[in-house]
């Protein structure tokens, strides 16, 4: 059977292309050669990603007559500082990277947002095209133009939206992940479940979502591609996309950024949250009673539907099913997630940890 390519089509401010095809690595320099006039690329990528598939994508960029330069970066969420991000920028301007040239990011989420920032910022702004290699990245980070950098005050605190011109997807690239980077993905795969897709999310219990990824990496993208272009700049419906991550930052926050994942941080804020929801629901459920009784009186004096429940209604029903259905995904994965969590290389870090854990008790 021939696996076909994919299309997801993002129609924000600068619309782009998702392409998702095994083997699809090898057509980077092809896709940039359509869609720039660059002389330049520039890859970006880490110390984990680069010796697996560096070699490939420079072989295609100069075999569509680029010329090729890569700066490579220690893997990890460590590196994503300004002080990383500088050594790019005087990289670009050593290689005499004009605003017609491009940047490549060729590796997880952390390479991702800071190749995209960088493109962001260099010279006011050039094109990049993302070719995410972990689960992570190719379900979510990759898409929508979110690019940042951490501080030492917290993560994400430096960045724009900053849309690529284009997002290869390859699913081979997630052969070489270990297991603990599926796991990371998963997290985020589950998310789109919770928010936005009962169906979806009763797929991924029944089934194993590694013998069809290309149909989850294609509902994830599709489900973002919908909300951000919607809302590019996270002015409202966008913020779904950020369930679990609240807590999920501060619990990366707390471990330095170091011996706990992405993925699993956001999974376990999904449940702490999720679990505080439910009490809150058990709450709401009471008051939507009442919500009902009193649009039924107002009904009554008004001839609307009877069944036209007010919208803060609506919200705590949505409200309701939100948290049920994370709380499922505790069924999955969070015992070991939370195990890991609470692994605190500090008694400070440990405290905090045990007061944000009360919120699911």
């Amino acid at each position: 059977m021939i696996d076909l390519m994919r299309i997801v089509h993002v129609s924000t401010g600068k619309p782009y292309d998702i392409f998702i095809e095994k083997g699809v690595l090898n057509s980077v320099g092809e896709t940039a050669k359509r869609l720039s006039s660059a002389k330049k690329v520039t890859v970006i990528s880490d110390t984990n990603v680069a010796p697996l598939y560096l070699e490939r994508v420079e072989k295609s960029l100069r075999d569509s007559g680029f010329e090729v330069f890569s700066h490579i970066f220690k893997a990890g969420e460590s590196s994503k500082t300004l002080d990383t991000i500088s050594k790019i920028y005087t990289d670009l301007a050593n290689f005499g990277m004009t605003r017609k040239d491009i940047i490549v990011a060729l590796g997880g989420g952390v390479c991702g947002d800071m190749a995209g920032f960088a493109a962001a910022t260099y010279l006011r702004g050039i094109d990049f095209i993302q070719v995410p290699t972990s689960l992570l990245a190719q379900v979510d980070s990759s898409v929508g133009g979110k690019t940042g950098v951490d501080l030492p005050a917290g993560k994400n605190l430096v960045g724009a939206f900053h849309q690529p011109i284009a997002v290869l997807i390859d699913p081979d690239a997630l052969a070489t992940l270990p297991d603990e980077f599926i796991r990371d993905g998963m997290g985020e795969v589950i998310k789109y479940g919770c928010i936005k897709d009962s169906a979806f999310f009763e797929s991924l219990e029944a089934e194993n979502a590694l013998n069809r990824i290309e149909d989850v990496i294609e509902t994830c993208v599709s489900i973002k591609r919908d909300v951000v272009s919607r809302d590019e700049r996270e002015a409202g419906e966008r913020m779904l996309l950020n369930f679990g991550h609240t807590l999920g930052h501060s619990i990366e926050k707390l471990h330095g950024f170091s011996g706990i994942t992405h993925g699993m941080a956001v999974a376990v804020g999904m449940v702490m949250i999720a679990k505080a929801g439910e009490k809150m629901a058990e709450e709401a459920e009471k008051e939507k009673k009442k919500v009902y009784v009193e649009t039924t009186v107002i009904s009554d004096a008004t001839a609307l539907p009877t069944n036209d429940l007010s919208v803060a209604g609506r919200q705590i029903t949505t409200r309701t099913w939100w948290a049920t259905a994370a709380t499922r995904f505790s069924l999955y994965s969070s015992d070991v997630v939370k195990r890991e969590a609470m692994r605190g290389d500090s008694d400070a870090a440990r405290r905090r940890m045990e007061a944000l854990a009360t919120l699911s008790e």
